[in-house]
């Protein structure tokens, strides 16, 4: 069968929601090429999505999920954990930002992982706004859409979203918004709609993924890092597209020397696939404020 036969099986049966950019099949990867169902090769600009980061089937990724498949596929660490559980934790808060004592939260996916860092930062400061910026994603769910800069393709139709959140310009010089511009910007919303005492985050990705790829400068990091100090905001860094060496550096934020209170990481954290030590969108949050 050629990809258009299995394209016409998979509009038949998966909704359409869950669109595909190109009708294009694989059968094989390795590395960065990709091999279809019809033996055509393509170069994989994509990686899943920022996902596949160390290319497909890395031979050590591939060991150990053998490995681990011969032990055990799953259990529940919340019902009988295992030790690689732990020593993903321990090793993930090693490598996260920040010189400070750090725990980390396993999940499913990135917005799930955006979720519950705002459920954190609300019930740490008993505060519920949160401000986020236009162009930046954070998903598809109800709040992360809500917390999205971006209203098509992700928000058309889908409103109303969780009321508290606001959004002001990102700094993006290509744009015409400096870095100045976008700091008044906040400054008059911090002014005009909510008072800075009643906001639990601020949320931003150090590099914009879906918003067109735009660097967070360091002069705009270090002030959004000092408004939060002074207000007692915790400071969200989204890291879900950008960590685990994206973009040259474990993490995105070292780029610029800044320490999140919280990072939320997913996609490149096992390239793609299950592996001994963690499952492909497992995700952490190092928290200075999570209780112990």
């Amino acid at each position: 069968m050629s990809n258009l036969d299995w394209q016409k099986r998979k509009d038949a049966v998966i909704a359409q929601g869950m669109g595909n950019l190109v009708p294009i099949y694989i059968e094989q990867a390795h590395n960065a090429m990709l091999t279809d169902i019809e033996g055509n090769q393509y170069i994989d600009f994509a990686s899943g999505i920022a996902v596949t980061n160390t290319g497909h089937s890395h031979p050590k990724i591939v060991a150990s999920v053998t490995e681990q498949l011969q032990q055990f596929s799953h259990t529940c660490a919340m019902v009988t954990p295992y030790t690689s559980f732990v020593t993903l934790a321990e090793k993930l808060t090693q490598l996260a930002p920040g010189e400070f004592d750090k725990k980390a939260v396993f999940l499913t996916t990135g917005a799930e992982a955006v979720e519950n860092a705002v459920k954190i930062a609300r019930a740490h400061t008993k505060r519920s706004g949160v401000i986020a910026f236009k162009g930046g994603f954070h998903g598809r769910t109800n709040m992360c859409m809500g917390l999205t800069g971006k209203v098509n393709p992700y928000k058309t139709g889908f409103g109303p979203f969780p009321n508290e959140i606001y959004h002001a310009p990102f700094p993006n010089a290509l744009h015409g918004i400096s870095v100045e511009q976008s700091l008044e910007a906040l400054n008059d919303l911090l002014k005009a709609d909510i008072e800075p005492s009643r906001v639990a985050a601020i949320i931003f990705e150090p590099i914009q993924g879906e918003g067109g790829f735009y660097a967070a400068p360091k002069a705009w990091t270090e002030a959004i890092r000092a408004l939060c100090d002074e207000h007692g905001i915790v400071l969200i860094c989204d890291e879900i597209q950008t960590g685990f060496a994206r973009t040259g550096a474990m993490f995105a934020s070292s780029h610029t020397e800044l320490v999140p209170d919280i990072t939320t990481m997913a996609k490149g954290i096992a390239g793609g696939s299950l592996s001994r030590l963690w499952l492909a969108k497992l995700t952490l949050w190092t928290v200075l404020c999570l209780a112990a």
